[in-house]
């Protein structure tokens, strides 16, 4: 399946279990947060890449469903990021990639 058909059946999904309002941006921000510590602890304790690429996942679903309660097309926002990305120098230190000023 592609990525369009994933986002329209997620934004459906959504839609079906009445997530897709602006009131509950708020909510849906914490869930992203959730989805993301909870992935961050499979990462820090080695667990099974299979648990890690489901948190990742998880991690998607809860912002396609945030960038939908806000007007936002998650395409759209995935391009404008990198297209503010793809030229930038720097360098990574320690895994890290630090961009220069």
């Amino acid at each position: 399946m592609n990525t369009d058909d994933l986002i329209t059946n997620i934004t459906q999904w959504a839609n079906d279990k009445n997530i897709l309002y602006l009131d509950n941006a708020p909510k849906q921000s914490m869930k992203v947060m959730e989805e993301l510590g909870e992935t961050m602890g499979a990462i820090l304790k080695n667990k099974n890449i299979n648990d890690i690429a489901d948190g990742i996942g998880d991690i998607l679903v809860t912002v396609i469903i945030l960038s939908k309660q806000l007007g936002l097309e998650p395409n759209a926002c995935l391009e404008a990021a990198w297209n503010e990305i793809k030229d930038r120098k720097g360098q990574t230190v320690n895994g890290t990639f630090i961009k220069n000023e």
